[in-house]
């Protein structure tokens, strides 16, 4: 399942980044983004959604959100 579909709240682990955009590979990373890294869905929007990742919490649009596999 992805981000999109993951619940409020409750603690992930990322198991796969579906992407081959390595501009896109490189900005998750530094967001601490990568696989075996624990991610929780903070809420959900129509556009977007938040996550937080280590001490952070970023905002997500769909497209993105979709490319990370929990």
């Amino acid at each position: 399942m992805t981000l999109l579909e993951a619940q409020e709240g409750t603690e992930y682990l990322i198991r796969q980044i579906n992407t081959e955009d390595e501009e896109l590979n490189a900005f998750l990373l530094s967001l601490g983004c990568y696989e075996g890294e624990p991610i929780t869905v903070v809420s959900h929007r129509k556009s977007s959604c938040t996550v937080s990742i280590k001490d952070g919490r970023y905002n997500m649009d769909r497209q993105l959100a979709a490319c990370i596999v929990i």
